[in-house]
């Protein structure tokens, strides 16, 4: 392998990451589906021809699909080597969980990319798929006891053979959704982008050769590993530990520990989650790509400057015991593990502020509130209205958190209420910041949002909520306080009404008129909040995110002298 020089490696950095981001923005004009189209639940790149490892990742994708998406093509490369048939123009396509990691919604293809006949690397592509069957239309579904009940399970097959489209797989799929031409549309945008991607690709070897490129991907990863060695050698040695719950699994209500102990020596990490729940009947356990995924993306939040490929994962160990919910194992339901990973940041962020709290946010709000509303039409169509919502980030040693941000396992973003409205039968009567839901500190967290939404459709419609920190609130670092719990109320004959498993529920019958509610917690606060600028808290009071209340109980009368 021929060496590189830095100007060359730093021009061929960019020109790999804008394939990546190109294939992004590929996908997003092109599906169906708002979850992609507009929320950006999706991400490509490319990844080593051997190990599967991650080389590139787009910047516009979900960080999840850093760590995972090397388990997906890692799966395919051992089912290319089990069958002996990998050709030019191959595409296999799956959405096993289990093999993959996240869950069935998330429909993945991986392809490929041969140059002068020689495998080189692969591309891969991963988007949300708004339905793959199952029970619970949009598949989040809070009962599910197997992967069975969550949707459509389809192993690693070839979707192409040597460019040549496999019709049947395509007719299978569209046979497992109840929105076939969303599925198809999304389909179509991801082999687009990566048609895209090989295109770029050759131009990128036509102009460097081979040899170049290999040596930059090589590089990269070394000098990630090598960033990361010098991070934690800034830090100091110790062994620091944490504990949260997330609020029940759907199906028996009790809540499950989570627990890290984050342990620093030199210039290596080991996160071991000894002491986290054993796997459980509902849908929030993980499989094990999925957690080595979400130690990345935790990872990658206190260390900003790393670029995003698998050599920042060499000096940290990730410790997982067997048996636990984070390394379930098929066919244990894994449809809410959004869930979990949010609870798996949070926990390691807790640890991490132990050791140094001025690179943590305290806890954000820690649910993406999946919500499904469906129902048919007077024609008899049926329609989907799944998506996710917002929430108070948490407060650093910086600044205030984010208010109504969406979820740090992701840079997608929350669907316009504009967009929603104009495809669904629904209507937004309240979408606005939760006064008084942020974690109080000398840096108080975000707040969160109150949505409302009702059902215009004289059909009526069904809604399905998986949501968590219902019972456990968002924590608070250095001395800042916890936010305020999740609240979720849906409208009945007589009143509103809560679910018994405080976040989970499927089932809720809402005729025309009626309304779900969801108040979303906010972000935990940082720093004790006697250390509040009184000016801030008149601020905040003037802007009516905090109460006069509130911030009388919270911080005391003194800010009182600051209002104007």
């Amino acid at each position: 392998m021929s060496e590189i020089d830095p100007i060359t490696l730093a021009v061929l950095a960019g020109r790999m990451e804008q394939i990546a981001d190109e294939m992004d923005a590929t996908l997003f004009r092109a599906a169906f589906n708002p979850i992609i189209a507009e929320a950006h639940d999706a991400s490509h790149g490319l990844y080593h021809a051997t190990t599967g490892d991650t080389l590139v990742q787009g910047k516009s994708g979900l960080p999840i699909f850093v760590g995972v998406m090397s388990f997906a093509v890692k799966a395919v490369i051992e089912k290319a080597a089990a069958d002996g048939d990998l050709k030019d123009g191959d595409i296999y396509i799956f959405n096993d969980a289990h093999i993959g990691g996240t869950h069935l919604s998330d429909m993945r293809l991986v392809r490929p990319y041969f140059r002068d006949g020689a495998l080189f690397c692969y591309l891969a592509s991963v988007g949300h798929w708004h339905d793959v069957g199952g029970a619970v239309p949009g598949n989040y579904n809070p009962a599910a006891t197997d992967v069975f009940q969550e949707a459509f399970n389809l192993p690693p097959v070839k979707l192409a053979r040597a460019g040549e489209t496999q019709q049947d797989i395509i007719d299978i799929l569209l046979r497992n959704t109840r929105l076939p031409q969303s599925a198809m549309g999304d389909l179509n945008g991801q082999l687009g982008a990566l048609d895209l991607g090989v295109k770029r690709m050759d131009e990128l070897l036509d102009e460097y050769g081979g040899d170049t490129v290999e040596a930059a991907l090589a590089a990269l990863t070394d000098r990630a590993e090598a960033l990361m060695r010098s991070e934690l050698s800034g830090l100091p040695d110790g062994r620091w530990e944490a504990t949260d719950y997330l609020d029940n699994d759907g199906i028996v209500d009790e809540p499950l520990p989570l627990k890290v102990a984050l342990e620093i020596k030199g210039d290596e990490m080991v996160l071991d989650f000894e002491g986290s729940a054993p796997q459980c009947a509902g849908p929030v356990n993980i499989a094990l790509p999925t957690t080595v995924a979400t130690a990345y993306v935790a990872i990658k939040h206190i260390f900003p400057a790393l670029p995003a490929n698998a050599g920042v994962m060499r000096p940290i160990d990730v410790k997982v015991p067997e048996g636990s919910m984070l390394a379930a194992q098929f066919p244990a339901p894994t449809g809410g593990y959004t869930e979990t990973i949010l609870r798996m940041i949070d926990v390691i962020f807790s640890a991490a502020a132990q050791a140094a709290p001025e690179r943590i946010v305290a806890n954000a709000y820690g649910t993406i509130n999946a919500l499904s509303i469906a129902g048919k039409r007077r024609n008899g169509q049926p329609w989907v209205m799944f998506s996710f919502y917002g929430g108070g980030h948490g407060g650093s040693s910086e600044c205030d958190g984010l208010n109504h941000g969406n979820a740090p396992i992701s840079t997608a973003t929350i669907p316009p209420m504009e967009i929603l409205e104009s495809v669904y039968p629904v209507m937004f009567r309240r979408w606005a910041l939760r006064p008084d839901s942020a974690g109080d500190g000398m840096h108080r967290g975000g707040m969160g949002a109150v949505y409302e939404i009702e059902v215009l459709e004289e059909n009526g419609a069904e809604a399905f909520l998986f949501g968590e920190r219902g019972r456990f609130a968002p924590k608070g670092v250095a001395g800042g306080a916890d936010a305020a719990l999740n609240v979720f109320s849906y409208a009945t004959d007589s009143g509103f009404a809560h679910p018994p498993l405080a976040s989970k529920m499927r089932g809720i019958v809402l005729r025309q008129g009626q309304s779900v509610i969801l108040e979303t917690p906010g972000g935990g606060g940082y720093g004790p909040a006697e250390n509040r600028d009184p000016d801030a808290i008149a601020r905040d009071v003037a802007r009516g995110l905090v109460s006069a209340d509130h911030a009388d109980e919270a911080y005391g009368t003194a800010w009182r002298e600051a209002r104007t």
